[in-house]
């Protein structure tokens, strides 16, 4: 059931983010994403706060439960700390989802 939930949400041409209402690193993801200019649909966020299977699918598939967890296209690069380490990168890989900064 977890895997449909989240596979089912993410896309190749889209930014997906799985946060829980109330978290300062899910908070600071999305800030982070609000640089850019997606086109619509390119950037999507669903709260998972109290869905825990959705966090135990993670676990077993990307290694992690924390939140956030950031897809770009159907590649999880991980969270917070994920995301900050790409941000030098991040213009380039999001103009090839429709994203600008």
């Amino acid at each position: 059931m977890a895997d449909r939930f989240v596979k089912s949400r993410i896309r190749d041409d889209q930014v997906t983010l799985f946060i829980k209402e109330g978290c300062p690193y899910c908070r600071n993801a999305v800030e982070l994403f609000k640089q850019y200019n997606f086109m619509p649909g390119r950037l999507q966020v669903f709260d998972i706060s109290g869905l825990e299977y959705v966090q135990d699918y993670f676990q077993q598939t990307t290694g992690q439960r924390t939140v956030p967890r950031v897809f770009i296209g159907r590649h999880c690069i991980g969270g917070l700390s994920d995301l900050q380490n790409l941000c030098w990168k991040l213009p380039g890989i999001l103009r090839q989802i429709g994203a600008t900064q």
